[in-house]
């Protein structure tokens, strides 16, 4: 059977804390576009701010009543989803800008294999977020 995809991209759904400061670090410093607000119907209610990353579309989820964190400690601190992965052509830029906003690097700039260099960085609730250039 297999999944029949209808889209080439996923939507990522992201359960955050605080609306602005997620808005300020996804929005305002990573530039994804934000398309519109619109109201949580499950877990209790709440707003899910949507924003445009390339196809992919990703959910900020802020419910009116804040659910327990999950497992901290970046990518082997618990199981589950811990980081999403961009590719991008200009990391250095990136990685910059968000040490400026005061975003803390999880990773540094790397070269992990020849021609193959990533970054990572935690947005405002910890969660992980990498950029991968291909040289």
């Amino acid at each position: 059977m297999g999944v029949q995809l209808a889209k080439s991209a996923i939507d990522l759904g992201i359960v955050i804390s605080n609306s602005e400061r997620s808005l300020a670090f996804y929005r305002d410093l990573l530039g994804f576009e934000h398309v519109a607000d619109i109201p949580m119907p499950l877990g209790g209610g709440g707003t899910m701010h949507r924003l445009n990353c390339g196809d992919t579309l990703i959910k900020l989820v802020k419910f009116d009543d804040n659910p327990e964190r999950a497992g901290s400690g970046g990518i082997t601190g618990a199981t589950g989803l811990r980081y999403f992965t961009m590719i991008v052509s200009n990391l250095a830029e990136i990685m910059a800008a968000c040490e400026a906003a005061g975003a803390p690097v999880a990773v540094p700039i790397t070269e992990v294999r020849p021609g193959v260099t990533i970054g990572m960085v935690e947005d405002p609730d910890g969660n992980w977020v990498e950029f991968v250039e291909n040289g």
